[in-house]
């Protein structure tokens, strides 16, 4: 058992019970899917409104949503082709509306540099889905790259709750565009018959770290994970211009 293996199963515990409540009132997992993203709407709000903790709190019921619907579809035996395209778009949806609350919210504290940083974002990660969703109608599969959206997500409820926004978007951004260039590369490959990079000796260890194929719950994905969270939490958020901390100067020079 890896490190997020445990939290992944701890985690499922009240989830299967939730999961469990939703297959006894046979709630619809289309509407499961909506219902997460209004609710994400709602954390974006409370982004605007620098409410980050808030919006932390939110974005963990909306993931709820999120994740069960897929789940209580299978137990009602309610999978079909209209509900996995419904609930790969409306993702799209709770994406776009939390990255475009930061947009929002830097632009009104006049960080036209956050601006740029969370519209890359915005970007690269819709540009991460299309890459893997059109290279399938090439091949087979194209699940590469480490900064899909699970991982958007946590780090988003980390940067909210820990009030390192900044350090979470630098993060997302370039693990954002390193997913796409290796879904580029490995879509090339394939097409091509070509062989996959070595993960033998010092440069396999290079590949295996900046082409990312393993699989979650592994201890690369362990390792992985426990960088970017030593660099989340090591970064200052005054270090950045985080939000918080630059709205917070500006009202202490006004109350002062």
């Amino acid at each position: 058992m890896t490190v997020t293996g445990i939290i992944g199963t701890i985690c499922w515990f009240p989830l299967r019970a939730i999961i469990l409540v939703c297959v006894a009132l046979r709630i619809h997992p289309n509407i499961l899917t909506l219902v997460g993203v209004v609710i994400n709407i709602l954390a974006a709000w409370a982004l605007v409104a620098q409410r980050f903790v808030l919006a932390g709190f939110v974005m963990i019921c909306a993931n709820i949503f999120d994740f069960i619907d897929g789940k209580v579809a299978h137990e009602l035996k309610l999978e079909s082709k209209f509900g996995a395209f419904w609930d790969s778009t409306l993702d799209r949806f709770s994406d776009l509306a939390l990255i475009v609350g930061l947009i929002y919210l830097y632009s009104s504290l006049g960080r036209s540099d956050y601006v740029l940083v969370a519209a890359l974002t915005l970007t690269f990660s819709v540009m991460t889905s299309y890459a893997r969703a059109r290279a399938e109608s090439l091949i087979e599969k194209c699940k590469v790259g480490f900064m899909e959206r699970p991982e958007r997500i946590v780090l988003f409820m980390i940067g909210a709750f820990t009030n390192r926004m900044a350090a979470v978007l630098w993060v997302i951004l370039l693990l954002s565009v390193l997913t796409v260039a290796n879904r580029i590369y490995y879509t090339y490959l394939a097409l091509n018959a070509l062989p996959m990079p070595t993960h033998r000796g010092l440069r396999g260890a290079f590949n295996r770290a900046f082409f990312w194929t393993d699989e979650r719950t592994t201890i690369p994905y362990d390792l992985w994970v426990i960088a970017i969270l030593t660099f989340v939490w090591l970064t200052p958020p005054d270090w950045l211009g985080d939000p918080m901390a630059h709205g917070m100067g500006l009202l202490g020079g006004l109350l002062g």
